[in-house]
């Protein structure tokens, strides 16, 4: 039987990533109040917010810290138009952000989202090679399996036929190159051994079309969306050198893993790297606001700047760019971040979850790998552990151990046969206990152990 808000829920809103008619057997979970790491329903159900609600949630739901920080910036301004004016949480957002980015990064352009930010990104390094008279620079490389958002420019660097297939016709064609692949590697070697004899591919294709290649764009280190797969941090630093060996510029999208979620601030400083374009959202405002940056550097700024009758200005702009609240909210998590010593205390209980989850799930019949690089871990689920054989994609393996999962209280939705931890930091080790527990609980519970 739907309540009343379920009910009004199916009459009018359209949910996102979702086949509706699935909702029908599981019906909107109406959330009313959020606390911590965990999620309050209107029938008083609890859940442990295991993926920080999309990879956003930094510092728990409902932070009072956070709340009195976008309460004191509403009674000041809510917005104001971000061309010829500004104001100072944008002001001083930015120059936090180039003091704490990977040092190169001076520039700060601020968009909606994830998806935007990448859009910038591409745009800035198109119209940047362009007025460099790079006129062969038309197209862009991306890696196999990688996701960077679903505006029709995301969508054309992407490499998941799930989301992009049936918009082809009116995408962007893009370069694909084999991206690394560590859990079924074709060199037979492990992420933790190998020399990344994987980086080959990306030599192959550079050589080949490099005059055509404006950038290449990678998530670094994790390819979250294609199953939080983790690959070595050389290849990054091997990619860099490339990059600027062939006057290709290298974006990283850091959208999903940037602000701790792989143990330091950003996944580029593993590998001791620059990109020219880190695009960054999600954990940019804990999870309270949406907003969007675009970091880049004083070369390609110098590019734009000119005489207006030059017409090398950047013209991309959104209504909300640089909203106040946001800007201000995400400052204040900025704060908390050095304050608290966030980042030890992170690694610190990634410690934790990863000695827990490699006890309960690395000898499971049906868990081929378990895998995490900071705070995030990830269980590939398998039909054959020997063979490393997948399930066919039409069980929905993962699908069916989430809906588990909720009647005992926990938010884990899976991507494909990949089951994840991407928990807000301020999760403790008890309720790290609860999620890995309980996870293994469904998992046993679906396959009949």
């Amino acid at each position: 039987m739907l309540n009343e808000w379920q009910q009004r829920d199916l009459k009018y809103i359209w949910h996102p990533c979702s086949q509706m008619k699935d909702y029908e057997e599981l019906p909107p979970i109406v959330i009313e109040r959020g606390q911590g790491v965990w999620l309050y329903d209107v029938e008083g159900n609890r859940y442990l917010d295991a993926i920080s609600s999309w990879w956003t949630n930094l510092f728990g739901h409902c932070n009072k810290r956070l709340n009195d920080s976008l309460k004191a910036q509403a009674d000041k301004l809510e917005h104001v138009i971000f061309a010829n004016f500004s104001h100072k949480p944008a002001i001083e957002l930015s120059q936090k952000l180039v003091e704490i980015a990977p040092k190169g990064l001076e520039k700060v352009f601020f968009s909606d989202d994830g998806s935007t930010s990448v859009e910038v990104a591409l745009k800035m390094s198109f119209q940047y090679h362009q007025q460099k008279e790079n006129y062969t620079k038309l197209k862009f490389a991306c890696f196999t399996n990688s996701y960077h958002g679903e505006t029709l420019g995301a969508l054309s660097v992407g490499s998941i036929d799930l989301y992009s297939k049936i918009y082809k016709p009116i995408m962007k064609e893009s370069i694909k190159i084999q991206g690394p692949d560590c859990f079924r590697c074709k060199y037979h070697k492990t992420r933790y051994s190998c020399d990344v004899e994987c980086f080959e591919e990306v030599e192959k294709v550079l050589k080949k079309h490099y005059k055509e290649i404006c950038a290449v764009i990678i998530e670094p280190i994790i390819q979250c969306a294609g199953g939080m797969k983790i690959y070595p941090p050389k290849f990054l630093k091997l990619l860099r050198e490339a990059c600027t060996s062939y006057d290709v510029h290298l974006i990283a999208d850091e959208v999903a893993v940037g602000f701790g979620r792989t143990g330091k601030m950003f996944a580029c400083e593993h590998a001791g790297i620059t990109p020219d374009f880190l695009c960054l959202s999600k954990g940019l405002t804990a999870g309270y606001m949406p907003l969007a940056v675009t970091l880049t550097t004083q070369e390609i700024f110098d590019a734009f700047y000119a005489d207006y009758v030059e017409l090398k200005a950047f013209l991309h702009s959104h209504s909300y760019t640089g909203n106040p609240l946001a800007c201000a909210v995400a400052l204040e998590s900025l704060k908390i971040f050095e304050e608290y010593n966030v980042l030890k205390k992170i690694n610190e209980k990634a410690t934790y979850l990863e000695e827990l989850a490699r006890k309960t799930f690395e000898n499971h019949r049906f868990v081929g790998e378990y895998r995490q690089f900071g705070f995030i871990g990830a269980i590939e689920l398998v039909e054959d552990k020997a063979t490393k054989k997948e399930f066919d994609w039409r069980k929905r393996v993962g699908y069916h151990i989430y809906k588990t999962a909720l009647k005992k209280g926990l938010l884990i939705r899976p991507l494909g046969n990949v089951i994840y931890f991407m928990p807000p930091f301020i999760i403790e080790e008890d309720e790290i206990d609860f999620m890995v527990n309980n996870t293994l609980e469904s998992i046993n519970q679906f396959f009949g152990l």
